[in-house]
């Protein structure tokens, strides 16, 4: 489902450093926004060339917070993502110029899922084909016009976005009916499920061995 693109140019942001003491913001938008960019500053800081792209576990990270606050209830809300991609580029300047480094902690709370690498897949075949399938799509939208740093790996996830789609369909109708609403539906509950499981590189690394 296509929520969102250009988290990976916001990625590329240079990390700085200032006076300004900063508390992460009681609206949900703005603190997952804020964490977004403290985990990109924190990521540009520990690559030595500054026009080297991300590594592609901290592209995942640095988008998830957008998943996991568009994920908070059952379903994922599309709007909620790109109003927090928005975000990100008016906070980035604010967010960059003070003390982002004393964030961590704040956002590691706020949002303990986009810490954890080990994570386990729904045991339900038809719950792990889903979360998969959604999650390998926004993926590759989150990570469109990155081809040239991640084309092996954006490739891979839109075969296993394609195989799953059609293996699930099936199961996929027995539950929710042939109706394309109510499918949606499930596949919305399904990517909310999917971004509480853990940073999402790591959920598509499982996915792809429980699916070769």
């Amino acid at each position: 489902m296509k929520a969102l693109s250009g988290f990976a140019g916001a990625a590329l942001l240079l990390a700085g450093c200032g006076p300004k003491p900063l508390e992460l913001p009681a609206d949900s938008v703005d603190r997952a926004a804020t964490c977004a960019v403290v985990a990109a500053a924190t990521a540009r800081t520990a690559v030595a060339d500054v026009q080297a792209p991300l590594p592609l576990a901290a592209q995942g990270k640095i988008f998830h917070y957008a998943l996991l606050a568009a994920s908070a209830g059952e379903t994922f809300e599309a709007d909620t993502a790109n109003r927090v991609n928005k975000r990100m580029g008016d906070l980035q300047e604010g967010i960059t110029g003070g003390k982002w480094q004393e964030l961590g902690p704040a956002c590691d709370s706020a949002f303990p899922a986009a810490g954890k690498t080990e994570v386990t897949l729904p045991e339900g075949l038809l719950d792990a084909q889903l979360a998969c399938e959604e999650l390998a799509e926004f993926t590759s939208v989150a990570l469109e016009g990155e081809e040239v740093h991640f084309g092996n790996e954006l490739a891979a996830y839109r075969r296993m976005r394609s195989d799953l789609n059609d293996a699930l369909g099936p199961g996929l109708r027995a539950r929710a009916g042939a109706g394309l609403e109510a499918q949606a539906r499930e596949r919305k509950r399904a990517l909310a499920a999917a971004a509480k499981l853990g940073s999402p590189i790591p959920v598509l690394d499982k996915c792809a061995e429980r699916f070769k």
